[in-house]
């Protein structure tokens, strides 16, 4: 079940693997009547993480900026309102006010060179 109208169906084309930096990120909004879905995906070599993009520490999307998902070294997802960091492989927060607690995960899969909802 889809608890988010607004969230892509499986087998939704998210981005080319191209697209994203390695390390790098890309944020997607997704808007269906009134609902919207924020999500974004991360990338550590061939594998990407999605994560839908709330802050489990106060409910807001983490990247203030457009794309501005990683750290300057780009190894950790950051929460540019509070400081947190998130690992990207699996969304743990590491450090900061929400440590402990986890990114939602938003599963994609990468088929080819093209990522995917999923």
């Amino acid at each position: 079940m889809n608890p988010n109208p607004a969230r892509p169906l499986a087998g939704t084309r998210l981005c080319d693997l191209a697209d994203l930096a390695d390390p790098g990120a890309k944020g997607f909004i997704y808007r269906r009547d009134e609902a919207m879905f924020l999500g974004f995906v991360v990338r550590d070599g061939d594998c990407v993480h999605g994560y839908v993009d709330h802050c489990p520490h106060a409910g807001m999307p983490l990247a203030l900026l457009p794309g501005r998902y990683l750290t300057r070294e780009g190894d950790m997802i950051l929460c540019s309102s509070h400081g947190a960091l998130f690992r990207p492989g699996d969304g743990l927060c590491v450090s900061g006010p929400c440590a402990g607690k986890s990114l939602k995960p938003w599963t994609v899969r990468v088929q080819g060179d093209t990522v995917y909802s999923a």
